[in-house]
């Protein structure tokens, strides 16, 4: 029973009646889990570059930056580090003075190789009268953690990932949102040497990620012989989702309906709001110091060329197709295109007729198209790259999480298990048709593939509804072209002991 009070609060949040019908018949019915044909590989779905390869669309890429396009970095930037202080917060909490855990012993054992040690120790200065080394000494290890976490001293358990100090230089320090400015100059600076990058934050932090742009950006445009135009935006309200209780009935507290933000699928609302030619993806954790970047930048451009490579012979097929009389041979050399390249499977194209095919083309290439790098497994196989069945019953490449898959079907999570590659988030995208229109990108959204989590709230258990992922069912019906990627690209920070591998010193 909706209420006069739930209408004008979903009225604030610009989510109509229907939506939320829509999502309380998620939490009844559930998602169900996407057909796999099997998981993606060098010999099915994912291009391995050889050198040739690598040089040719390097060169693709550096042609590319010299023409008027518009590009842009986009960083999912809003989640808070909390998480990558659990052990450190849990050991707040406990009875010990000392650190007994592996992950609390290891912090305290290399407490100097940390970028942000010399910010901790004057506040462990200011706050305690003591240096780190002395609380050490006088086994006062708490003292230092909160000086580290609290609103007091670094504040570093409630601040956001990009705000964290992560990596040392000669002469500064480098935090993550820095790493990205730099990256950014190195492969996404367009014609006129301006370098265009999107954060995505939360309203809570925006203030702060502004000051901390204001505060150095003249510095690094100096340095780097680079202008930069930084923009930022919020996950919207409108994409906050319901929560339900166990009767799959709206969730509620003192009466009003509970909300929860939708999970990073709720970002493609924000990218949809975008305008560029090209976008690259990246999460802000996933940076390394200059030493490391390399490899990083080669690859970025690497997929980026195969993306101008792909884009402009799809608009050359796509004005063929535009022809009323396009002969047969035409038709067939495109469907090997969408097959080959494009990686669009239809068993029985070569079955239809001229016209059923030619608007059959017309459909799968009028897309969006994304490049996504690939890293090999290294651990255990879960959430990577996947052929996969659609709705229309073509067979495409797809990103999916372990949760899309029935791990209770031991044919289907074999087919998981047999998983080479997984998905570091590293995306190259173009977003506009052939005739330079941009796509709404929200038409592309498979809804069919959120997710339900089990959540509580003042010790009441609930129904968490997340949106399709940004990279999974949001761009589910997208041209995807799988790249593998060396797995010195992917160095993300998890928690904070991460920060102390070599990749990251």
């Amino acid at each position: 029973m909706i209420t006069s009070a739930d209408q004008q609060q979903l009225a604030q949040k610009g989510i109509s009646e229907s939506q939320l019908s829509e999502q309380l018949q998620s939490f009844r019915t559930g998602f169900p889990f996407l057909k796999i044909i099997q998981a993606a590989s060098p010999e099915n779905g994912i291009l391995v570059a050889n050198n040739e390869t690598i040089v040719s669309l390097l060169d693709v890429w550096e042609n590319y930056l010299k023409t008027e396009a518009s590009i842009l970095k986009f960083v999912p930037a809003s989640g808070a580090a909390s998480r990558m202080f659990k052990d450190l917060f849990e050991f707040l909490d406990a009875s010990n003075e000392i650190p007994t855990k592996a992950a609390e012993k290891k912090f305290f054992d290399d407490i100097q190789k940390f970028a942000f040690y010399e910010a901790l120790n004057s506040s462990c200065l200011k706050n305690e009268g003591f240096s780190i080394a002395d609380l050490m000494q006088e086994v006062f290890y708490k003292k230092i953690v909160a000086n580290l976490l609290k609103t007091n001293g670094l504040n570093y358990g409630s601040l956001p990932k990009g705000l964290l100090l992560f990596h040392s230089y000669t002469t500064e320090k480098r935090t993550a949102l820095q790493e990205h400015l730099v990256e950014g100059a190195m492969y996404a600076s367009n014609v006129k040497q301006v370098v265009n990058i999107h954060f995505t934050v939360s309203t809570e932090h925006r203030a702060l990620f502004e000051e901390h742009i204001h505060s150095m950006l003249s510095e690094y445009e100096n340095a780097l012989h680079k202008k930069f135009s930084i923009s930022f935006s919020e996950q919207k309200p409108s994409t906050d989702t319901l929560a339900a209780d166990e009767n799959n009935e709206p969730f509620r507290e003192n009466g009003k309906l509970v909300f929860r933000p939708g999970g990073h699928g709720a970002l493609i609302e924000n990218l949809n709001d975008l305008s560029a030619d090209i976008i690259f993806i990246k999460n802000i954790d996933n940076v390394v110091p200059d030493s490391l970047k390399n490899q990083t930048v080669i690859f970025k451009k690497v997929i980026a060329g195969l993306l101008v490579k792909l884009q402009h012979k799809t608009f050359e097929y796509l004005k063929v197709l535009e022809n009323d009389l396009v002969i047969r041979d035409s038709l067939v050399e495109i469907a090997l295109f969408s097959e080959n390249e494009l990686n669009n499977h239809k068993a029985d194209w070569q079955n239809l007729s001229d016209v059923d095919l030619k608007n059959y083309l017309q459909a799968k290439l009028n897309r969006p198209l994304r490049v996504c790098g690939m890293v090999k497994n290294t651990g255990e196989p879960g959430g990577g790259p996947f052929l996969t069945v659609n709705q229309d019953g073509t067979v495409s490449t797809q990103i999916l999480e372990s949760s899309q898959i029935d791990l209770n079907n031991p044919i289907e999570k074999q087919k998981m298990l047999q998983a080479t590659h997984f998905n570091p988030v590293d995306l190259v995208c173009a977003v506009k048709d052939y005739k330079g229109q941009k796509f709404n990108l929200l038409q592309y959204v498979d809804k069919q593939t959120g997710f339900i989590s089990l959540k509580s709230k003042n010790g009441k258990e609930l129904k968490a509804l997340e949106l399709p992922g940004l990279w999974n069912g949001a761009m589910s019906d997208w041209n995807t072209v799988f790249v593998e990627v060396p797995i010195e690209t992917f160095n993300p920070v998890k928690t904070v002991n991460d920060l102390l591998r070599t990749e990251h010193q």
